[in-house]
Order: C-alpha cells, then structure tokens, then sequence
C-alpha cells in the first residue's frame, strides 16, 4: 500500500484528515503534518521524517502539499530524494484526496499520482444553472 502524508500551512492537513475520517473513517497510512505559525522549517522536516520513517513498509509514499513553493512543499520535495518511490502534489483538495483513498489498493505510486491530479481538477466546479438544473432533478441530503 502507498502512504500518503498530507502537509501545508497552518491547519490544513489536519483539517483535511478530519474530514476524510468524518466521511469515510480512519485510513491506514494516512497521515497529517500541519506547518503552524510557531514551527520553523527545521520543526516541520523533522516531523516529515518521522512519519516517512513510519511508512517505511509502504510500497511508496505521496506528499499532499497545499501550495508549490511553500515550505511544506520545498520540505516534502527535498525529502521525496530520499524515497524511492514517491511523489509530491501541491493544490491538493479533499475531492481528490477521497478519491485516491478509497482506491488506492494494488495501485502504483504513478498511476496514483496520475488520479489525484484528474481528480482534484475535475472536482473543481462553479455552481452555475447547469449545476442548479442537475441540482432540482435530484434529492440532496448530503454526506
């Protein structure tokens, strides 16, 4: 199975991690590092560390980061050298994070990475009349 640690600043990837487990529960390997205000770079690379050291029977690990460039993403970046098998995606959003979850099973790191990039663009919508038509057709109770 492939590990995914989910990283950016603030509460991000904590926020995130709630979210999944309010809708599809606990996830083996699934993990959150929030960059909070009073971290220093050095805080948050330890950190990362120390959860790549505890996937290290993953098959291969993916960094979830919340925006190219920032320091979870520069952190999560010079680390993946250091993994043979992974990868580092920025955007990340919850649409393409449930996706890969609950899919992730015998799936290589690539192909992985190949669905949470299709999948967190597809996710992105406007609500729009297409949306408020398709929305009148159909009982919403929501998740």
């Amino acid at each position: 199975m492939v590990g995914f640690i989910i990283t950016g600043h603030g509460n991000f990837a904590s926020g995130l991690l709630s979210s999944i487990e309010l809708i599809i529960g606990k996830q083996e390997y699934v993990e959150a590092i929030d960059f909070e205000k009073e971290a220093s770079v050095e805080d948050l690379t330890k950190k990362l560390e120390n959860k790549i050291k505890e996937f290290e029977s993953c098959e291969g690990i993916i960094f979830f980061t919340d925006l190219i460039g920032g320091s979870p993403f520069k952190c999560s970046a010079l680390l993946s050298k250091e993994v043979e098998e992974s990868r580092v995606i920025s955007g990340t959003n919850l649409p393409m994070l449930l996706e890969v979850i609950m899919d992730r099973e015998n799936k290589a790191v690539e192909d992985i990475k190949s669905a949470a990039l299709s999948a967190g663009k597809d996710s992105i919508k406007c609500y729009s009349d297409e949306l408020r038509a398709a929305k009148k057709s159909t009982v919403q109770n929501g998740i």
